[in-house]
């Protein structure tokens, strides 16, 4: 094994090593119960009123001819706005920080920022039904050639999702075309759909699965994932976050760009309000 995969493997463990320490330190909190669960229910919320850090970290393996390796971290900000008592301005940021290898070329190695997505959801508040409209970009923010697009690039982002108490389904999507940007590089058109279950119980713990798709119409390639996944919502110290684990595992996907399996692990700091 290569000195990156030893690196990447020793932050994805250290990453389970928390989850499963903050998994015990939570079962101990006795008064935790339902203010947990709500804490739960709005973080499988996309549009819910509730600012919070997420930090994705993401490990695959296998990718790609040369059978790549790949460490992502998506610093993954949700800033909500009040517009008016019955509709919320909620924007999502993300920010991928990568460390290849082997991806683009034998014994090649990229580290650097990657392009940011930044998506604004217009999220009048209804009962039931969770709807969710807006634009999304694509900022080329990537510090190494291969790890961005060198365009911008703008599209519509819908959310669509029901949810009750300890139970939510959904799905989210986006589709971003670029328009403007290097002249030299192949123009963006991608479409985006992330489909959600999760239940939720009283102690902040949460069940669910997952499932993205990927569609790259300049490239004519797909790539679709689906991902079991366990959280708990805890504290430490005064502050309260969440933790989840999931597998990633590739069930379509062009040989170029699917991962043989993959992991990921979420920290996520939340700042409930008053």
């Amino acid at each position: 094994m290569n000195q990156f995969r030893i690196y990447a493997t020793a932050k994805f463990l250290f990453s389970m090593f928390l989850i499963l320490l903050n998994f015990s330190a939570f079962a101990q909190e006795e008064k935790a119960g339902a203010s947990a669960q709500e804490l739960a229910d709005k973080m499988a919320n996309p549009v819910a009123s509730l600012i919070s850090v997420p930090l994705q970290n993401n490990l695959t393996y296998g990718i790609g001819p040369y059978n790549g390796s790949k460490y992502q971290i998506n610093i993954q900000p949700v800033v909500p706005f009040k517009l008016s008592e019955n509709l919320n301005l909620i924007t999502r940021y993300i920010l991928p920080v990568v460390d290849q290898q082997d991806v683009t070329g034998e014994n090649t190695h990229e580290f650097g920022l990657s392009d940011a997505t930044v998506t604004a959801f217009f999220a009048p508040k209804t009962k039931g039904i969770i709807l969710g409209v807006g634009p999304a970009f694509l900022v080329p923010t990537a510090t190494e050639k291969f790890l961005g697009t060198e365009k911008f690039g703008i599209g519509p982002s819908v959310l669509v999702m029901h949810q009750g108490k300890g139970l939510s389904i959904g799905f989210l999507a986006n589709q971003i075309w670029s328009v403007a940007g290097n002249a030299d590089r192949a123009d963006f058109n991608q479409f985006y759909t992330q489909l959600f279950l999760t239940h939720s119980y009283k102690s902040g713990a949460s069940l669910g699965i997952t499932s993205e798709i990927t569609q790259n119409w300049q490239g004519n390639t797909t790539l679709i994932t689906v991902s079991p996944n366990v959280g708990a919502i805890t504290k430490l110290g005064g502050q309260t976050m969440q933790f989840a684990v999931m597998p990633l595992i590739p069930v379509v996907g062009h040989s170029s760009i699917r991962p043989d399996w993959g992991l990921r692990a979420v920290v996520a700091f939340i700042f409930p309000g008053k």
